[in-house]
């Protein structure tokens, strides 16, 4: 799941606002695969691809791509054809990532710090400074204000006023960033050549943390545009330690750059034509994706973010799904897109919305999952219901007639509205495709305690209930893929975030 700012626990557990499914507008469904989804198989494929030795998937990593080649081997064995344009499962696409150097220099009173280790460069720039430094002793407006920073080396310590979050989780990224920038800015805004950011009590516990999130950078897939990296003042965060040296106005140098590469990230593709001659060459798109975060700093002994719920849980969902299928293919085609470095910002999806393998036209339907697999047995959200994410009232009714035949969930719609803080409509791999005007939807389970952190284990999935939303995702396709009519775009649609 993308990753953006969490609101507090508690909207978790917020009451629901339930979508009733509508009167059965069509003979009740026949689903001649639904059998054959069990949860033993959904058991075994979820400890597979969210076991340990996978490495968290992180995307452009050899255990992304080891994760995504084991995808591709299950779905030749399902017996899912290939799609790519080259005759494989597999659409790579590059990842150009940016990060702060690692051979930058950073020295206080001749002491040469280590990156990562006594020091975090908190975002990819190139600057160099030398010279003593100023100490902040009171960095409120007041003292700012009668401060001559201009050009200079400045220090500041951290002081924290809110309650230090768990250092394995969104809460901590953000409360990192919120207190070391809170300390920097009014002296970056003065013109500071660099400033130190001295950790206090809270950032020391969380720096290994802070450490392990920045040095990956960014990334993006504009891969033919020239590479601007800017050249801004640096902000730095170090140890407690070096506060004595800094208060001292030791002479300090900063020589920081940024190291820049191409990576590759891959889609996992394969289709089941349909049965009926004059809709084989149209398409469900049934999406998840593969990847997640990676080996970071340990907490609590674990260092390995194995993302068995994001989104471990609907990869293998599509997989009991494709099985199904295989034996029971309906009359349009199916086409099966596991998409890479979603968490990196919906790369992959991006990417094959941009060069799909089909007609993007030909593609009836997205029934995207992430997420699916805990939370509540008996309740699940679907988004792409309420206007202005609902853009195919025709496939909406499916899915909640699907819901009623075979999953039977309480659907709490709540999150779907433009109004809801966390935006979780635009943070999944529905979303390229809804912009680019294909009928969409996006199923999911929300969030837990466990979302980004090494506590997304596969022991902690209700598979009963694993189960059930992948049974709800193939009905909802299977009624997709054999209607008389396609489902169509809603007059007027038009994607927009709510303005706040």
């Amino acid at each position: 799941m993308r990753v953006l700012p969490l609101v507090f626990l508690a909207t978790l557990f917020a009451a629901c606002s339930t979508a009733q499914p509508a009167p059965l507008a069509l003979p009740p469904a026949e689903f001649p695969g639904i059998a054959l989804i069990t949860e033993p198989e959904l058991r075994a494929d979820l400890f597979a691809l969210a076991g340990d030795h996978f490495g968290g998937r992180e995307a452009g990593t050899l255990d992304e791509i080891r994760a995504s080649t084991w995808l591709a081997d299950r779905a030749r064995v399902i017996g899912l054809r290939t799609a790519a344009p080259d005759s494989t499962y597999f659409q790579w696409f590059p990842l150009r990532r940016i990060r702060p150097g690692t051979t930058s220099t950073i020295a206080v009173a001749g002491d040469t710090l280590r990156i990562w280790q006594d020091a975090v460069i908190m975002s990819a720039t190139q600057a160099t400074a030398s010279g003593p430094v100023v100490w902040i002793e009171d960095a409120d407006a007041a003292v700012a204000a009668e401060k001559d920073v201009a050009g200079r080396i400045v220090a500041v310590a951290a002081r924290s006023s809110e309650p230090v979050p768990t250092p394995d989780t969104l809460a901590a990224r953000y409360f990192i960033t919120r207190t070391v920038n809170a300390a920097a800015r009014p002296w970056l805004e003065r013109g500071a050549a660099a400033v130190f950011v001295v950790a206090d009590a809270a950032l020391e516990t969380l720096f290994d943390f802070a450490a392990t999130n920045q040095m990956r950078g960014s990334f993006t897939r504009e891969l033919g545009q020239p590479l601007n990296v800017p050249s801004r003042a640096p902000t730095l965060l170090v140890r407690s330690r070096y506060a004595a040296p800094l208060q001292a106005a030791a002479r300090a140098i900063v020589d920081v750059h940024a190291d820049h590469f191409t990576v590759p990230s891959v889609n996992i593709i394969g289709v089941v034509p349909g049965t009926d001659p004059a809709l084989r060459n149209e398409y469900v798109l049934f999406s998840a994706h593969q990847d997640h975060d990676g080996v970071r700093a340990p907490v609590n002994g674990d260092s390995i973010f194995n993302g068995a719920d994001d989104n471990a849980s609907t990869s293998v969902a599509l997989l009991a799904i494709a099985r199904a299928w295989v034996r029971h293919p309906a009359r349009r085609s199916a086409l099966f897109v596991w998409h890479g470095a979603e968490d990196k910002g919906l790369n992959g999806s991006l990417w094959h919305a941009q060069f799909p393998v089909v007609p993007l036209q030909s593609i009836v339907a997205v029934l995207n999952g992430d997420m699916i697999g805990r939370n509540h047995p008996d309740s699940a959200a679907l988004l792409g219901v309420i206007p202005p994410h609902r853009n195919s009232t025709p496939l909406v009714q499916m899915a909640l007639d699907a819901n009623r035949s075979v999953a039977g969930f309480a659907i709490d719609s709540s999150w779907d509205r433009a109004s809801h803080p966390e935006g979780w409509y635009f943070r999944s791999d529905h979303l390229p495709y809804a912009q680019e005007r294909v009928p969409a939807l996006f199923f999911t389970t929300l969030l837990h305690r466990d979302y980004h952190t090494p506590g997304d284990n596969p022991d902690r999935i209700d598979v009963a209930k694993l189960a059930r939303m992948t049974r709800w995702l193939y009905a909802t396709g299977w009624l997709a893929a054999n209607a008389q009519q396609r489902p169509t775009i809603d007059p007027g649609f038009q994607l927009e975030r709510e303005r706040r």
